[in-house]
């Protein structure tokens, strides 16, 4: 298992890696298919690990999270 300090680690750096359908070929040229691997593979990690990597942003940042309608 991995400790809370590499895990939160591992979210504030997914927090600066785009998201998926921000990858263009028109912005990442060639390296495109390897930066979405990349997303997927933390994506991945951090949902074997049972964090919600569409929540990281809010866990990591709150102030800056938008209040939620529901």
């Amino acid at each position: 298992m991995v400790d809370e300090d590499t895990l939160r680690a591992l979210k504030t750096a997914f927090t600066f890696m785009p998201n998926p359908v921000e990858v263009t070929r028109y912005d990442y040229g060639d390296q495109a298919d390897k930066m979405l691997k990349q997303i997927n593979f933390v994506r991945e990690v951090l949902a074997s690990h049972g964090i919600d990597p569409d929540e990281v942003a809010g866990d990591i940042n709150p102030e800056s999270t938008p209040n939620s309608c529901y």
